[in-house]
């Protein structure tokens, strides 16, 4: 036993050495990663920070790490906005609709097109590929919105945009790499197409749909260009859309603004309205994140390695 344990003394004792090492070279990683956070984070911090300061510190430029005032006028001057709240609305429907009708199509159009015995495959991947690098241009688009009565229709904002041709490509390369198996014995079980799709390839493709899903909730989330194009009703003008009208147009409607008492009792400054603009426009949809993170990092990574 003296002998046995005299011969594995000498294999235990470099095990705290190193150790050592390894905390040595994570802390270095930890650090160099803290550091870039906080490159990444800083300037976020400084939008939030300039949107609550007073227009004093903004001009003077005050404003860097530390809060040196407290204002609360430009976050006023959008809530007193008449149509926010249905601009709010407009955009909720939006992305709940859209992102709803962009998964549907995406993944039953992507399962179809991952099949090699499908018929006018390579025909229909030809066309799909082809709208990536042409279209018909905008006044032929507007003129074929119109025909479908889709003007100050709400749904102009959903159909037309209801895939988005590279995030197929990645569904179809996805579904290219699934066993062929768990739908030969899911069919063997009696399961038909549609219920093989929905209660087998779906589940495990979750952290690649799940990005999928994040993806399209950002595009719908900050969908302006066709309530712009196609809505002549300013009540049907999504969030961002009636953003960017009170950035181009605020010192218009600033002066038109009677009712907010905060509002003409400060001296807003364009910065401060441009930082709280963006707060209000980033922050709902940066909550999805953390819900979508695990996932959004697995589907990330098994799109570069199998896509």
């Amino acid at each position: 036993m003296d002998n046995a344990t005299q011969a594995a003394s000498p294999q235990t004792r470099p095990t705290p050495r190193k150790r050592g090492k390894l905390n040595m070279a994570d802390a270095v990683i930890h650090f160099i990663l803290a550091v870039l956070t906080l490159a990444t984070l800083l300037p976020f911090y400084n939008v939030v920070l300039m949107s609550f300061s007073t227009s004093v510190a903004v001009s003077k430029q005050m404003v860097y790490l530390i809060p040196t005032a407290f204002d609360l006028s430009a976050y006023g001057y959008i809530l007193h906005e008449p149509r926010f709240l249905k601009a709010l609305m407009v955009t909720l429907f939006v992305t709940g609709v859209g992102t709803s009708v962009n998964m549907l199509v995406t993944i039953t159009g992507a399962y179809v097109l991952s099949k090699s015995g499908f018929p006018g495959r390579k025909i229909v991947m030809g066309g799909i590929i082809f709208t990536m690098f042409f279209n018909g241009g905008l006044i032929p688009f507007y003129l074929t919105m119109k025909n479908f009565h889709l003007i100050n229709n709400l749904l102009v904002m959903v159909l037309p945009v209801a895939v988005n041709t590279f995030y197929m490509i990645i569904c179809i390369a996805f579904f290219r790499t699934l066993p062929g198996g768990l739908e030969e014995s899911a069919k063997i079980d009696g399961a038909n197409d549609i219920q093989v799709l929905y209660k087998v390839v779906i589940p495990i493709s979750m952290p690649m749909l799940a990005t999928i899903t994040l993806f399209y909730a950002v595009d719908r989330w900050n969908e302006w260009w066709y309530g712009v194009l196609f809505m002549t009703n300013v009540n049907l003008l999504p969030m961002q859309a009636l953003l960017r009208e009170l950035l181009t147009n605020y010192q218009q409607v600033l002066s038109s603004i009677t009712t907010s008492v905060s509002v003409q009792n400060s001296d807003l400054q364009p910065e401060m309205l441009k930082m709280a603009v963006l707060v209000v426009s980033t922050l709902p949809i940066a909550c999805l994140y953390p819900f979508l993170q695990k996932y959004f990092a697995k589907g990330v990574m098994i799109g570069s390695i199998k896509g």
